[in-house]
């Protein structure tokens, strides 16, 4: 039977109107997915947010064949150098790999699951990395014309993800700080040895469970994977990620070898920590998800210190004239129109 010749340019045009809906990062990606399998079928998926500056994974969407396995799943993923995201340019099939058991993910779980082949495609832009996202076909492989079409829909695609978590940064209705440690004790292999109690309320808003299969540790096995990676010189990127938790409030995830652990079995131990992200880390995503440019951000970076245009203009050498021109593109880009709500919602006061 002959299968029937997806119309791409209209799917094309979809997929362009569903990234101008201005839809949160969840509800677009959902909505991507659905318009992704009718265009170019696949049996499964991974779709992560990733930190722009440090390319590391958070807030999965994900439908897999192994997700019980999931901590083995993302360690691999971290530890496989071809296709790697972060080096990605357009998209990437595991087919046109010369050896496919060159990726350690498929060689060593996915094959054993079914899987034939993977397009890998990196949403990226010059303002930061913004999301990853992983197709599986068991059957047959993709096709040039099916890569050529999902390499097209990278740029607006990663224009919409950057303007998702842009629009995350609401004023923050005011509440005191949480008081609770929020940490994971994960094996080396990530299974989760220990976590103190809000950590996971925490996490199931961050990572809610997919079709009644937790995935709840999502955003700390990718983290903590990340450690993996610097560690075996796969990446050098730290190991951190920042991620929306709802309401304005960004976390920051941190991973780290607890190295003055006494036990034998402790010595290789990772710590995760989820604190909330810092100001001035705040106003790094800001500026990058608002796609200020140099001499913006470098203005917002001055008016969050507390100082005024004279000062601003004196440190940056500029007149004051064009300090208030910048400030105004500012207000423009960001839908703010004073610097006491355009601070209250970069840095979260």
């Amino acid at each position: 039977m002959a299968v029937p010749v997806v119309p791409y340019a209209r799917s094309y045009d979809r997929v362009v109107r569903l990234c101008e809906t201005g839809a949160d990062s969840r509800t677009l990606r959902v909505r991507l997915l659905a318009e992704l399998r009718t265009a170019t079928p696949f049996d499964a998926y991974d779709f992560l947010l990733t930190d722009p500056e440090t390319t590391v994974g958070c807030s999965p969407i994900t439908e897999v064949p192994c997700l019980p396995e999931l901590p083995r799943m993302t360690r691999l993923k971290y530890l496989t150098e071809v296709h790697r995201w972060t080096s990605l340019d357009g998209v990437a099939l595991l087919s046109d790999l010369p050896d496919p058991a060159a990726s350690l993910l498929w060689r060593d779980l996915l094959r054993h699951h079914g899987v034939r082949d993977i397009a890998s495609m990196a949403f990226k832009d010059r303002h930061g990395c913004w999301g990853r996202l992983d197709l599986y076909r068991y059957a047959r492989d993709f096709t040039a014309e099916e890569s050529a079409y999902l390499t097209r829909l990278t740029a607006p695609v990663t224009t919409a993800l950057r303007r998702s978590q842009a629009h995350t940064f609401v004023v923050r209705p005011p509440r005191p700080r949480g008081s609770s440690p929020l940490a994971l004790l994960l094996a080396p292999d990530l299974r989760v040895l220990a976590q103190t109690p809000a950590t996971h309320a925490c996490l199931t808003r961050l990572a809610p469970a997919a079709h009644g299969r937790g995935t709840i540790h999502a955003s700390v096995y990718d983290v903590a994977a990340q450690l993996l990676a610097v560690e075996a010189g796969v990446d050098t990127h730290p190991a951190r990620s920042r991620a929306h938790l709802g309401d304005g409030l960004w976390l920051t995830l941190s991973a780290a070898r607890i190295a003055d652990a006494t036990a034998t079995h402790r010595r290789d131990t990772i710590a995760v920590t989820l604190e909330e992200t810092s100001p001035p880390d705040r106003l790094t995503l800001f500026t990058r998800a608002f796609a200020l440019t140099p001499r913006e951000s470098d203005v917002l970076s001055h008016v969050a210190k507390g100082n005024d245009s004279h000062t601003v203009a004196h440190a940056m050498s500029v007149s004051e004239h064009t300090v208030q021109d910048h400030l105004k593109s500012i207000f423009a880009k960001t839908s703010t129109n004073n610097r006491v709500m355009l601070l209250a919602r970069a840095l979260g006061a």
